[in-house]
């Protein structure tokens, strides 16, 4: 995905090197790296210019982003894709339950990133996977997928940072007292399992999640969930830590009688766009399966 981003140079950064200034917009060391291996790459003025080159006021910076790679083993499948948002640097993108993130020995051909490489490939133009905040296969809602590297490093730059703020909502057994509150549990590996989680007081790593109860229904929980951390099946684990498993999910509360799958939803995304630091704030309302549970 090839990108041109423009930068007119104001008088407090006059001085700085290009490499000093870019950094200072997010761009990660790798991001410096790739862009060095095209002599258009960096432009001044439409002169091609050095990463030590000393930028001056009114400068007119132009960074030619030349992505041009495709993700080779991720087979372009037709496949439903509801796109939230998008404009050349990001896409929001609403996941439905029971779509695979990637592709794996099982899911070949029925992922989310099959449906996107499809999708560019319709538009005649290159795709590398990069996808911000994965969910599990049978959580549905709101992932965001980076169009291209620089834009890709800001956003995970900002994962770790915590600045991508994510709500889930989930439906649990039981009825959840206190109605808020912070489970602060650390996760790790149950045993040899390569995919099960437990908590771990001795090895876990460090796990946090923000819980308010939105309604009791028929002994049931709707909850609103934040994410302080992001470890693997992190609301699944701890609720469950709590007393109140999510209801139908197969590894942690086997019964599948009001729905087929963890009924988990991403329903709230809120950031800053990588590029140009827009506050972004998207909300995807339940999914049908778990407005039915709750009846």
């Amino acid at each position: 995905m090839n990108r041109q981003i423009t930068y007119l140079i104001e008088d407090i950064h006059a001085g700085r090197s290009i490499r000093e200034f870019l950094q200072g917009k997010g761009y990660s060391r790798q991001n410096l790296i790739e862009l060095k291996k095209y002599e258009d790459s960096i432009l001044v003025d439409g002169e091609p210019r050095y990463m030590n080159y000393l930028l001056r006021a009114r400068d007119l910076l132009t960074v030619q982003i030349h992505d041009e790679e495709c993700s080779e083993k991720i087979p372009p499948v037709e496949l439903p894709l509801d796109i939230v948002y998008e404009d050349a640097d990001l896409l929001v993108v609403n996941k439905p339950a029971g779509m695979p993130i990637h592709p794996s020995l099982n899911n070949y051909d029925n992922s989310l990133a099959n449906a996107l490489a499809w999708y560019f490939e319709k538009q005649g133009k290159p795709f590398v996977f990069r996808c911000i905040n994965r969910l599990d296969r049978d959580t549905s809602g709101l992932t965001i997928i980076a169009k291209h590297m620089v834009s890709a490093g800001i956003l995970s730059s900002m994962v770790a940072r915590r600045e991508i703020h994510r709500e889930y909502m989930a439906i649990v057994n039981g009825t959840v007292t206190p109605t808020e509150g912070t489970i602060d549990a650390p996760i790790a590996r149950k045993g040899d399992s390569i995919i099960e989680r437990v908590i771990d007081w001795e090895r876990g790593e460090r796990a946090v999640t923000h819980y308010r109860v939105l309604q009791y229904q028929n002994n049931l929980s709707l909850l609103s969930l934040h994410l302080e951390t992001g470890r693997t099946h992190q609301i699944r684990v701890h609720m469950k830590y709590l007393g109140f498993p999510l209801i139908g999910d197969y590894l942690y509360n086997p019964d599948m009688t009001l729905i087929g799958r963890q009924a988990l939803h991403s329903h709230r995304l809120t950031f800053l766009h990588p590029m140009t630091k827009e506050r972004l704030d998207f909300v995807c309302y339940l999914p049908e399966d778990m407005l039915k549970a709750l009846l």
